[in-house]
């Protein structure tokens, strides 16, 4: 062989050599010295005692009927074009709430019917509140709506639309608000 062929074999044994001595050496551990940090994370607090209360609520009152019909405050002025004033025969003005328990008329997807009677829209919103106020004074089942910018007031809903029907007349004769009865709907 050559020498430096030779002086090259040689020169990879000594390092070979020199590894598998020195690895184990520097591979034990020895050096790695684990931190011991001092832990700085507060005690769990103590759980609060668990206090039971009974709820305090006022029944509500019984909506399942109209409630008798009342005159207008004063202070609220609704400008209402006279008609010619007609002698009728004295009528009740309150609708009458039949004791039969009827079922429901249902629509096509077996959801029974609802009608509403929409009584005002208002731009502003105070408005449709004092409304409202004036009519839950009454004994009615009022609600507001906002669609669009504009605040519309209800009356009902009712599932007889009869019943919404001389609802309308009496509160046309009583407020001089003639409403428009609609599908009562969820949205």
């Amino acid at each position: 062989m050559e020498e430096s062929v030779k002086r090259r074999l040689l020169g990879l044994s000594v390092i070979v050599v020199a590894a598998v001595v020195l690895f184990p050496l520097f591979l034990t551990g020895e050096g790695y010295r684990e931190r011991h940090l001092e832990s700085r994370i507060p005690p769990a607090p103590s759980m609060p005692d668990v206090v039971s209360f009974e709820p305090q609520t006022k029944l509500l009152p019984d909506t399942s009927e109209y409630a008798p019909i009342q005159k207008a405050p004063e202070e609220v002025v609704v400008l209402v074009e006279k008609k010619p004033e007609k002698k009728a025969v004295t009528q009740e003005k309150r609708p009458v709430v039949s004791t039969r328990t009827d079922k429901p008329q249902l629509d096509e997807q077996n959801v029974p019917v609802a009608w509403t009677l929409q009584l005002a829209s208002f731009k502003d919103e105070s408005n449709a509140r004092a409304l409202r106020k004036q009519l839950v004074e009454a004994g009615h089942k009022v609600y507001t709506r906002k669609n669009a910018n504009l605040f519309k007031v209800y009356v009902g809903p009712d599932m007889k639309r009869q019943r919404l029907e001389k609802l309308k007349a009496a509160l046309q004769s009583d407020f001089g608000l003639d409403g428009i009865i609609f599908r009562f709907t969820t949205q």
